[in-house]
């Protein structure tokens, strides 16, 4: 029997602002708002399951995402303030048990999305035996940091440039089976592993020589990261699958963190622009 959506994504949501974002900084609702209609119109045509995590939500939370999605094709779980590391943990088995699709996207609740621009996430996915994971976010840290100066495979589709990096942060798309054979390396990040640990150890970018690491010059966080990789994933570094993680250029979305913004694109003027 066929699939009945062409993806499931798992969107965590919680009530309080992380960091500084570029807009609506005092007002959580309001930015969550805002991201959540963007990735609505970057889905487009696409039949979705959206299954989403509250977590310590108030009520018009759950009435914002019923706004937006049909009662069929939504799911909302209510939960009584369990943080980070637990909504991923659920990320993880809600996306591994259900049977509505097998493309699957773990979503954060801080993301802004280019409209009508999604489908080409899955499209590279699905239609490339190459590619294990896509991120829609390229990251101003493959621009900044030394750690990011390695080979990337380049390949050309859906009007986009995609390349291989290192990491990414923990919004990402892949498969039911590539997310089965890896679960256990991003069930460490609940165990005190980092995200950036966890992708260098998939994609086995600078794993290997630490004393590369200490020339550069954002060289202690990048250390942690090197140490945690082997504190937490040792056999997977020395002996499984090197996985392929790909990110779009330009990109599909950003981190709506003011720091953290994907470059080239006007995100204050993109986002007025749409409002």
């Amino acid at each position: 029997m066929p699939k009945k959506y062409d993806l499931t994504i798992a969107y965590r949501i919680y009530p309080k602002i992380s960091k500084n974002p570029i807009v609506f900084n005092k007002d959580k609702y309001k930015l969550s708002e805002l991201c959540l209609r963007s990735l609505k119109k970057s889905l487009g045509d696409l039949k979705v399951k959206m299954i989403v995590l509250l977590d310590n939500c108030p009520s018009e939370y759950s009435d914002l995402f019923k706004r937006y999605f049909d009662p069929d094709d939504l799911e909302l779980i209510h939960l009584e303030g369990v943080g980070n590391l637990k909504t991923f943990s659920m990320q993880i088995e809600i996306l591994l048990d259900q049977k509505f699709s097998d493309v699957v996207y773990f979503a954060e609740d801080d993301y802004y999305y280019l409209p009508n621009q999604f489908s080409e996430m899955i499209n590279f996915l699905i239609k490339s035996d190459d590619v294990d994971f896509v991120s829609p976010f390229d990251h101003i840290d493959y621009y900044k940091y030394n750690f990011h100066n390695y080979n990337s495979k380049i390949k050309f589709c859906e009007k986009k440039h995609w390349r291989t990096v290192a990491t990414t942060c923990l919004t990402f798309l892949t498969t039911k089976e590539t997310l089965k054979n890896t679960q256990n390396i991003f069930k460490s990040y609940t165990r005190g592993n980092y995200d950036t640990s966890i992708w260098a150890s998939l994609t086995k970018y600078n794993i290997f020589n630490p004393f590369k690491l200490l020339r550069y010059q954002e060289k202690p966080y990048f250390i942690g990261v090197f140490f945690k990789s082997w504190r937490y994933s040792v056999i997977q570094n020395f002996f499984g699958k090197r996985w392929s993680l790909w990110t779009p250029i330009p990109t599909i979305a950003t981190h709506v963190e003011t720091e953290d913004v994907s470059p080239t694109l006007e995100w204050s003027k993109i986002i007025e622009e749409k409002q």
